[in-house]
């Protein structure tokens, strides 16, 4: 019989997803975000995309009913095709951007703290003039420059995100590229480049992969802004935030045009905020309150 380990002969990865899975918030945020994503992913078998567009002005401004499960807008279209593939906007555009950001502010974070000197003033430099842009005027600048569409919004909310990224990695890579390892590291001859992604990165991870859970949240926010506003995504596409602002003016009378978007907002970011919590307190559990 296979004894069980205690917590002293688990790694280090194996103790992070111990307490993860010991928080309860966390794991129900989890189950949430699961549910939401699968039900998005898995769209066409539910409802064919021609529900999304097709209208149906003899059903205009119906109330959820056992035929359309959220009602219809007031061009009849089906609420409920619109919030299920509107979802795939918010959600995997938002993932999109988490990982272009974090691509990019990794390396640029990266060879700035690994390197220092002139790298590091030219490369910081860049990230305080993007800095001194609030990330919200800086996407809506770049996406009026550029034009609606899906991709460009993606490039614009990616832009805004970088800074972030870059000066998380850079202090990690500060503290961590005078470790003994490290040293240990350049003695043998390992390339800079090969001592940055496989020793200094992976030991700075952590805090980097909980700011960028919690950031998701904030960008599933700024897409449904950004579509609210008319910046993002263009009707008759359909984005939880567009889906919202198309039914702006009828939502004081039918309020179901809004409720129903807002709570698939809500329980998203909601979801993702409670992961993010959980995964700070799984690397770090002297920071629980």
């Amino acid at each position: 019989m296979r004894k069980k380990k205690t917590l002293s002969e688990y790694s280090t990865g194996e103790l992070v997803l111990y307490r993860f899975r010991k928080n309860k918030l966390a794991m129900l945020g989890v189950a949430m975000f699961l549910f939401v994503a699968l039900f998005i992913l898995f769209a066409p078998l539910i409802r064919p995309y021609d529900t999304v567009v097709k209208q149906n002005i003899a059903d205009r401004l119906q109330g959820p009913s056992s035929e359309y499960i959220f009602g219809t807008d007031e061009l009849g279209r089906d609420l409920f095709s619109r919030i299920l593939y509107g979802g795939r906007i918010s959600l995997f555009c938002s993932l999109a951007i988490i990982a272009i950001a974090f691509v990019s502010g990794a390396l640029i974070g990266g060879a700035a703290g690994f390197f220092g000197g002139k790298v590091d003033t030219v490369l910081m430099r860049i990230v305080d003039m993007l800095m001194s842009v609030p990330s919200a005027l800086l996407a809506m600048a770049i996406i009026t420059a550029l034009g609606n569409g899906v991709w460009k919004l993606v490039l614009a909310l990616a832009i805004g995100q970088i800074p972030r990224f870059a000066r998380m990695v850079r202090s990690s890579v500060i503290t961590l590229r005078n470790m003994e390892y490290v040293e240990a590291a350049r003695c043998f001859g390992i390339s800079s480049m090969k001592i940055m992604l496989k020793h200094i990165l992976p030991n700075g991870i952590g805090p980097i992969v909980v700011s960028a859970t919690l950031t998701l949240g904030a960008v599933i926010l700024s897409i449904s802004s950004m579509g609210y506003l008319g910046l993002g995504v263009a009707s008759p596409t359909p984005e939880w935030g567009t889906i919202i602002s198309e039914n702006k003016v009828n939502i004081q009378y039918y309020p179901y045009l809004g409720i129903i978007p807002g709570i698939c907002i809500m329980l998203t970011v909601m979801s993702v905020n409670f992961i993010g919590d959980g995964l700070r307190d799984a690397f770090d559990p002297k920071s629980k309150n």
